[in-house]
């Protein structure tokens, strides 16, 4: 969170990375004096921080920290912005600013880097999208480092705060909506088969498609790691099958579109000759051509009560429930129609 000015609007992290071209792990890199940045690129950052005010608060060692610690395993795709707007809403109401770090690996926070955190201190830590072992949980417990994952790759520990979204439903009802617009060749583009966010979309496709009659079909099946690439490669190869889908349910919005890219270059037009749904509801969904049908992933909500967790056991609460999944919704836009033919 970035205070501003009496009778300035507050702040944040994503507006400062949006004025200066930069990244937000970028801004938070300036914020705490790291040293891996460029100094014409620190000294932008700097500017906008002075003229909107911030103040950058030295919490006593009694108090809160003042801080909250915001992990993502990678920071490759925009909804990552969602999450860090829900975590800086819910930082501002503790006062607390927010603390951006990129691991670059699945596997969640090193000895390391978790020993340079219990130095500094911290109100909490949100890891997004880390697989973690027992021995990292045991880790963070041990020295006493509230956390709460968001959006788990794998199963979380008994015990584990955890929050994330209702992928198995959102899973069926996007195929749901393929099938009562008629359509009864829906490929599926999914994520990593080993996460399980997407192992569960995978598996309310499936049941959908096996409650409404339809033969499920393992070639229409594929995995891809979520971002537009492998949609795009992955829908050439849906759309060079022999009997090819009239229909795909892509595993995110990201997919989504590399699907719309391959129809096109198929000279396929959506949602004329293929429907396309995908999943996030991300703002580029509402902007894409046509706009597309998808899912939504309640990701800024998810964010902001994984930090007041966070927060809640900072000060001894324990969470209840300590699991939770929030909603999702389909947003049916135009890149969605019965099959022509």
């Amino acid at each position: 969170m970035l205070p501003g000015m009496p009778g300035k609007p507050r702040v944040t992290i994503a507006r400062i990375a949006e004025e200066a071209g930069v990244s937000a792990p970028t801004v938070s890199k300036v914020i705490n004096g790291r040293s891996e940045v460029s100094p014409e690129t620190r000294r932008r950052v700097e500017r906008l921080l002075h003229e909107h005010g911030y103040i950058r608060r030295t919490p006593g060692a009694d108090g809160p920290a003042g801080l909250i610690d915001l992990i993502f395993a990678e920071l490759e795709s925009p909804w990552a912005m969602e999450l860090v707007r829900g975590a800086e809403k819910a930082a501002a109401e503790a006062e607390a600013s927010i603390v951006i770090s990129v691991l670059h690996t699945r596997a969640g926070p090193g000895r390391d880097w978790l020993d340079r955190l219990a130095a500094r201190r911290t109100d909490g830590v949100i890891i997004v999208g880390s697989r973690l072992s027992a021995q990292r949980y045991d880790r963070l417990n041990s020295r006493s480092i509230p956390f709460v994952v968001v959006d788990p790759e794998g199963e979380p520990a008994p015990g584990v705060a955890s929050v994330g979204a209702t992928n198995w439903q959102g899973g069926l009802t996007a195929t749901r909506h393929l099938l009562e617009l008629g359509h009864r060749r829906i490929g599926m583009i999914g994520g990593p088969p080993d996460v399980l966010c997407s192992r569960a979309r995978i598996d309310g496709y499936r049941a959908a498609l096996e409650t409404a009659g339809v033969e499920v079909d393992p070639a229409l099946i594929l995995h891809g790691d979520f971002l537009v690439g492998s949609g795009h490669d992955h829908g050439h190869t849906l759309l060079s099958l022999p009997d090819p889908p009239t229909a795909i349910f892509a595993g995110s919005d990201l997919q989504a579109f590399g699907v719309f890219e391959a129809a096109r270059q198929r000279g396929l037009r959506v949602p004329d000759d293929l429907s396309v749904v995908g999943f996030d509801d991300l703002p580029l969904s509402r902007s894409a051509w046509p706009p597309l049908t998808t899912v939504r992933q309640p990701l800024e909500e998810m964010a902001f009560l994984a930090t007041r967790m966070a927060l809640g056991i900072s000060r001894g609460e324990t969470p209840e429930p300590r699991r939770v999944e929030l909603s999702t919704d389909l947003i049916v836009r135009e890149s969605s129609a019965p099959p022509t033919g």
